[in-house]
């Protein structure tokens, strides 16, 4: 070991050679040692988040008078720095780690302070010029600086992910608008049903994924209720009296954040997880209809000759490596995966949530990862799904059309011509036939042919009517 390769750093543990290039200090590198679990390194958005909550600190124990003007500028300027991102590789504490994320909050105390010394014309390492603790950590416990930094990491990223969302809303409503003249067969149970027009069922869609973005935006409310302040087990222990409502203050400016507030039971705030919980569930809500959009994607286009094959995907790859010309609806497939992996993340962070004990829950690193993961792989996938998928979607009105006038379904259009039983009697003999009822119905002069197409007009046989047989829009 060359010594010039490392600095001497000590804790109360004893002391550690740490790379003298490294902004890291003893602790992170401990902790680096300590979990060699997964290689994940925190999210960017959350090394950003928690600089900010920093910087947010100080700036109220600069107006307070805590730290004096010296220190303060320059950590708040290392602060920004690590907001940048330049950093980021300077946090090595893997994501399953400590309890409470006291090894990620010390890793990021020892980056801010080894960056501020530098802008103090320091070496890395003379802690006497800016400590970790003593001055980047001041006012702050893990126990409250890491639930508002990943307050503040999900509500940037979840509103990321909520524009990812109208992105595909608005192209399946666009969908919707040209598909509103096609007629087809309706299906339930999968089987024949009454007549649908293929707009009309990318319309539910686009409002399925609009109920998910209400669902995330709602949740997002309740993770701007800050804690930050509360210290150790919500006291306040550490703190002067009007720091909670100057941090909150400044960590309005320094994230740009509007509705941040004050919560109501600081304790609360460090020992419950019902708000992780509520942004966990509204994104495994969102899962869940995405992976009933692109599983009726992948059904609607199965085929292209022995499937329904209703509407066509964008070949966008080879869909075999020993079937030539076969092209499989990867996208949606893809967008399935990802959905299930979020599911099984909401899992994680429900089991995490209710391991919390007494006056804190230490499982805060695996809700922490596991809802960052969700959002950032949900905003990755709608965005490809949307462009390389829904955007490109074809119909075949014959093809829908052929279906439509071959179900048995239309018989329950029969009903108040021809009444239940008849109209019965005419589905099973199509059944068993082979006709359609169309074909039926005219042979048995039940109808005549422009009686029956008059009586199927894609509109009024799609949309209730009034009294009077007008269709209400």
């Amino acid at each position: 070991m060359r010594k010039n390769k490392f600095r001497l750093e000590k804790d109360s543990l004893g002391e550690l050679p740490v790379p003298r290039e490294a902004y890291f200090g003893i602790q992170a590198l401990r902790a680096s040692r300590n979990f060699p679990i997964s290689g994940i390194p925190p999210k960017p958005i959350f090394i950003a988040a928690t600089a900010m909550v920093k910087k947010a600190a100080c700036i109220a124990n600069i107006e307070l008078g805590l730290i004096d003007k010296n220190r303060g500028p320059a950590i708040i300027k290392a602060a920004d720095e690590v907001i940048s991102g330049r950093f980021n590789d300077q946090f090595i504490v893997d994501v399953y780690q400590a309890g409470a994320g006291t090894s990620h909050n010390m890793n990021a105390n020892e980056v801010i302070a080894n960056l501020a010394i530098e802008i103090l014309g320091g070496r890395r390492g003379d802690y006497n010029l800016v400590h970790p603790n003593d001055h980047v950590n001041m006012s702050q416990s893990t126990n409250d600086t890491m639930p508002t930094a990943l307050r503040v990491a999900a509500i940037f990223s979840s509103g990321v992910l909520m524009e990812a969302l109208i992105g595909l809303e608005t192209e399946l409503k666009r969908k919707a608008r040209e598909f509103d003249r096609i007629i087809k067969s309706g299906r339930t149970h999968l089987q024949d049903a009454v007549p649908i027009r293929l707009g009309q069922e990318f319309g539910s869609y686009a409002s399925s994924v609009r109920s998910s973005i209400e669902k995330i935006e709602s949740a997002g409310v309740r993770l701007r209720r800050i804690g930050l302040g509360g210290t150790a087990v919500g006291t306040g222990l550490n703190t002067h009296p009007l720091y909670r409502k100057k941090v909150l203050r400044a960590l309005s400016e320094v994230t740009g954040i509007r509705g941040l507030k004050r919560a109501p039971d600081a304790f609360e705030a460090l020992n419950g997880a019902s708000d992780y919980t509520a942004i966990s569930s509204a994104l495994n809500d969102a899962a869940i209809e995405l992976i009933r959009i692109a599983n009726d994607l992948r059904l609607l286009s199965s085929g292209p000759r022995t499937g329904l094959a209703e509407i066509t995907l964008p070949a966008v790859q080879p869909g075999s490596s020993i079937m030539p010309g076969k092209v499989n609806p990867v996208m949606a497939e893809m967008l399935d995966m990802v959905c299930f992996q979020v599911a099984g993340n909401n899992l994680a962070v429900t089991l995490a949530s209710q391991a919390g004990q007494l006056e804190l829950n230490v499982m805060l690193p695996v809700i922490n990862y596991n809802i960052l993961q969700s959002i950032d792989i949900l905003i990755s996938s709608v965005k490809v799904f949307t462009e390389k998928c829904v955007k490109g979607i074809n119909a075949d009105p014959l093809r829908c059309r052929a279906y439509f006038e071959n179900s048995v379904g239309l018989a329950t259009v029969l009903n108040k011509f021809i009444g239940y039983e008849k109209a019965a009697m005419v589905a099973k003999e199509s059944a068993s036939t082979g006709k359609t009822l169309k074909e039926i119905v005219n042979e048995k002069g039940v109808m005549t042919e422009k009686e029956w197409d008059r009586l199927l007009d894609p509109l009024s046989i799609t949309e209730p009517e009034n009294p009077a047989g007008k269709i209400r829009r």
